[in-house]
């Protein structure tokens, strides 16, 4: 494959500290290189350095001849006067393609793109909308590498899909940065992380992101046992320094310096292997309520349309809810309606008795213009978590701030610090519900990976609204999904959740029109009708119940052994093992009865 891109030994520098050094990186055709890293490592100047709007302070960045990039910043923001069309066409004009297939690239890039309606506002667009119409200005130039800083910050998971799609068949190379673990491994045939832990700046690993993981797992443990023994080296060099060797030997200058050298690695490796990661541990109230909240019958319009149609739903004590659909389907505005922000346009949100709701706005309203110290701890030096007192400094820390941050204005925090800084406020608020909306966006990874224990371990309940695939499935206990018509299902999980929209697609006719609501079809079919999570169940209760009363059949012979009931250890496990089998055919007789009766 031809080389595209040739980034060696590059150095770039903001204020006192570097962000990296003599890193070196290389883009070829048909590559698709995902790029990750701890927030502040640089990864948005190492892509802007590739992209040719930023110079790095050393090193060289080598492209090849006559070599199109196209670049799509973090951020997609369009003026109030610019059209869809107008921002492609103004893309296109810039490019090299002839005017005489302009109007067919114009129409192909959109259409490709999901967009209808040329003429829409691009400023009145979504924040998915924006990104998607941001893509395509780049892809309607026919690049031969695409740079993508975050594009999955803001797509919702339709979104996502439609990306992970392009990409893969896509003719040109691309460079990704993204911490969605699902997208980097559905896409990347390279993986790139920049971070300081690694000698040359930067780890890279052919293959997609499990790939990644292993050999990064086998870098680190390798780099330290290296550390280990070295530290082992020290102890004994310094020991020998100590009791004074005489210098005017030649093997003993030589020793002298060598000692030094191993000094100096040692100082290297433990600077670059010190990190922190972020502490974070919601805390749930003491209430012993297990009905939180109940949805009956709620619907909901704006402007005329309807957003939800007669809702109901029950959260419990323990729950964990994911909210999944397209942008514009109701997410945001079920979480306004629990909050008690909006009132249903028909039925009742009936909330236990002074619940106490916690609340991660995806917006993360903070005053740019307050200092890291006042966002963290508005009135005082101190904050007052789990009734131990703490000062703002080590509260700072433990969401990996330094002291000399305290003092900035929260508007030159990064959008990940941001983030820490909201959920650092969050954890002080004792909760019975947390209702977190788009709370990973730009979030790195190993903040990602702590945020989700701490959701998993969380004692009170939970609505996630996210398009992080991986943290819904690995947070979420139920997944409701909304179709952005006004409709609701349960699902046990997102693949679920995709399997069902599959199916609604299959039933839209032929006049490109959707099936009706769920309030347009007659009652008695509504009224029968079961969710795709319990047809599955019904479609298999009769088999699985034979085969649990096989299993008890088989726990039952075991205990009538002659063998097993002369041994008193055995007959103890056999007795647990019955119970267990018995329980397991009681459960599933009780769901028969569960599903017969929605279907009476």
């Amino acid at each position: 494959m031809a080389l595209l891109i040739n980034a060696q030994q590059i150095s770039k520098t903001f204020g006192a500290e570097p962000l990296f050094r003599n890193v070196s990186l290389s883009v070829s055709e048909d590559e698709r290189l995902g790029l990750i890293g701890p927030n502040g490592a640089g990864k948005s100047t190492l892509l802007q350095i590739l992209a040719g709007r930023i110079e790095p302070d050393e090193g060289e960045v080598a492209v090849r001849k006559n070599t199109r990039i196209a670049y799509v910043a973090q951020r997609s923001d369009f003026s109030a006067d610019q059209t869809v069309r107008s921002v492609i066409r103004r893309a296109l004009e810039s490019s090299n393609v002839a005017e005489t297939d302009r109007d067919a690239r114009e129409a192909e890039t959109l259409g490709r793109a999901g967009f209808s309606d040329f003429e829409v506002s691009a400023a009145a667009l979504s924040g998915g909308w924006r990104k998607r119409l941001a893509i395509a200005e780049a892809l309607v130039t026919s690049p031969d590498i695409l740079l993508l800083d975050e594009p999955t910050n803001h797509l919702d998971l339709d979104g996502i899909v439609w990306l992970e799609k392009l990409l893969l068949n896509a003719r040109f190379a691309s460079v990704v940065i993204s911490h969605d673990r699902y997208f980097l491994q559905n896409v990347a045939t390279d993986m790139a992380e920049l971070s300081r832990v690694y000698p040359d700046g930067l780890l890279r690993v052919p293959g997609d992101y499990t790939t990644f993981l292993d050999k990064k797992a086998e870098f680190l443990s390798a780099q330290s046992k290296r550390q280990e023994a070295l530290e082992n080296r020290v102890r004994t060099e310094i020991e020998w320094l100590r009791r004074g060797p005489k210098a005017r030997a030649t093997k003993a200058k030589a020793r002298i310096g060598k000692a030094n050298e191993l000094i100096e690695e040692l100082a290297d490796l433990n600077a670059r292997t010190r990190s922190g990661r972020a502490n974070i541990d919601f805390t749930a109230t003491d209430r012993k309520t297990k009905r939180l909240f109940e949805l009956d019958g709620v619907s909901f319009e704006i402007d005329g349309r309807r957003i939800l149609s007669d809702l109901s739903f029950t959260l419990m004590a323990g729950t964990r809810l994911g909210l999944v659909g397209p942008n514009g389907s109701g997410k945001t505005t079920l979480l306004r309606l629990v909050r008690g922000e909006w009132n249903p346009t028909s039925g009742e949100v009936l909330r236990a008795p002074n619940l106490r709701i916690v609340y991660f706005d995806q917006n993360r309203p903070l005053d740019p213009d307050l200092t890291v110290r006042r966002a963290l701890a508005a009135d005082s030096d101190s904050v007052n978590y789990n009734g131990q007192t703490i000062h703002v400094a080590s509260w700072a820390a433990r969401f990996l701030f330094s002291s000399e941050q305290l003092n900035q204005p929260v508007s030159r925090l990064s959008g990940g610090e941001r983030a820490r800084v909201l959920i650092a406020r969050l954890m002080l608020q004792p909760a019975d519900l947390l209702l977190l909306d788009e709370p990973t966006n730009d979030l790195d990874i190993p903040t990602l990976e702590i945020l989700e224990e701490s959701l998993v371990e969380f004692a009170g309940a939970l609505i996630l609204v996210t398009h992080d695939r991986f943290m819904l499935d690995r947070v979420s206990t139920l997944v409701l999904g909304l179709d952005g018509n006004g409709n609701a299902e349960r699902f046990a999980d997102y693949s679920q959740w995709e399997a069902w929209q599959a199916e609604r697609r299959k039933e839209v006719s032929g006049t490109g029109q959707a099936i009706p609501s769920a309030q347009e079809r007659p009652k008695q079919v509504q009224k029968k009708k079961l969710s795709y999570l319990d047809s599955r169940d019904m479609e298999t209760i009769e088999q699985r119940i034979s085969e649990a009363e096989g299993m008890l059949a088989e726990k039952r012979a075991v205990l009538e052994d002659p063998s097993v009931v002369s041994d008193p250890q055995r007959v103890v496990v056999a007795l647990k093992q019955l119970e267990d089998a018995q329980e397991a055919v009681d459960q599933l007789y009780e769901r028969w009865a569960e599903l017969e009766a929605k279907l009476a």
